[in-house]
């Protein structure tokens, strides 16, 4: 089958792989959609995230939906021709952390289209995987693959929304206005947010936010003092979720969550943060970091399947995965494009 490899940055090929065995208790998937993810656009823009760097060949990808095609043995409930979204998560079960419900913490995760192991863990943007049939999450009839691709960011979402606790009637203000921050926006409407400002430096990704549940969006390249008038009485946001991974962005929200409030971290930054922890410990703030997630992917297939979020307005593109340079370009373009989807049909 065909995959889509990433060897340095801007060299991604198209490459013949093997299919593995179906094993007891697999499923054997071919992919027909999956979604181009931030990190996946780091890989090919910079040959890494962060600190993780490239050390071999790796398929890209950790976003997609697809239809079984065998099943292993031992494996029931599942039947040849079912439309299935991969969770791309596949922690060991076994370690301390996984024994404590945080298997987003797991001592020994392997997911999807990650430099971080070695060998590297090979991603999910080939024709057909092999996975084990509990990261399989049924479609239902009606949904689009495009929509099942893109559990996995809503996932993310739903996990930075738990971790800030209960949202029902606050003030919530969002920073950075990507497919996370997109996403976020929705999650917290859905959960009970009476008000939701977002921010961003661009316009696009903002006009979108605005048909999705925002309430108010701020463009701060255009407008960098609109968000002043919420520092009033110490702050007026009970809640901030910072989605950008920007410094800056982020010390400018402090001015406008008020004492007590709750930072969740959901962006990752290409370097460390300096932050005023003096302004941390006179507004007494509560640091929270959202880090994957686990339990929310089946929670983000079920708010799909019964249609308590509608996700298609994000879908910007959708472009057939041998045509991947001109399809990263457009991800990365932010002025056109929320989120660029891959064809593997």
């Amino acid at each position: 089958m065909d995959a889509l490899v990433i060897h340095a940055p801007g060299d991604l090929r198209v490459e013949d792989i093997p299919t593995p065995a179906v094993g007891a208790g697999e499923l054997r998937v071919r992919v027909r959609t999956g979604g181009i993810c931030g990190s996946d656009l780091h890989y090919y823009q910079h040959g890494g995230v962060g600190t993780i760097r490239i050390q071999q060949p790796m398929v890209l990808g950790h976003e997609v939906a697809g239809v079984i095609e065998a099943l292993g043995a031992g494996v029931t409930g599942w039947s040849i021709g079912e439309r299935v979204a991969v969770n791309p998560s596949r922690p060991c079960g076994v370690c301390r952390f996984c024994q404590r419900g945080l298997q987003n913490h797991c001592l020994d995760m392997r997911y999807y289209g990650s430099a971080m192991r070695m060998p590297h863990v090979q991603g999910t943007f080939r024709q057909e995987m092999v996975i084990q049939a509990g990261q399989a999450h049924r479609l239902a009839d009606g949904v689009s693959d495009a929509e099942g691709a893109m559990a996995e960011p809503l996932a993310v979402a739903l996990h930075a929304v738990n971790r800030a606790g209960a949202l029902l009637g606050r003030k919530v203000l969002v920073t950075g206005c990507g497919p996370i921050g997109a996403m976020v926006v929705i999650a917290a409407r859905r959960v009970g947010a009476i008000r939701i400002v977002a921010t961003d430096v661009m316009a696009q990704p903002l006009r979108k936010v605005a048909t999705l549940g925002a309430d108010e969006t701020i463009d701060v390249a255009g407008q960098p003092n609109a968000l002043a008038r919420y520092g009033a009485e110490k702050g007026q946001f009970d809640v901030l979720f910072e989605c950008s991974g920007n410094q800056h962005a982020l010390r400018a929200a402090f001015d406008v969550v008020r004492p007590r409030g709750v930072v969740v971290q959901v962006g990752l930054s290409g370097s460390e943060f300096t932050l005023p922890f003096n302004t941390v410990v006179a507004k007494e703030f509560d640091l929270r970091g959202a880090f994957r997630f686990h339990e929310e992917f089946g929670v983000a297939v079920t708010l799909i399947n019964q249609a308590l979020v509608n996700l298609k307005p994000l879908v910007s593109a959708t472009l057939p995965f041998r045509d991947a340079g001109r399809a990263f370009a457009l991800a990365a373009d932010r002025s056109q494009s929320m989120k660029v989807l891959l064809s593997f049909d």
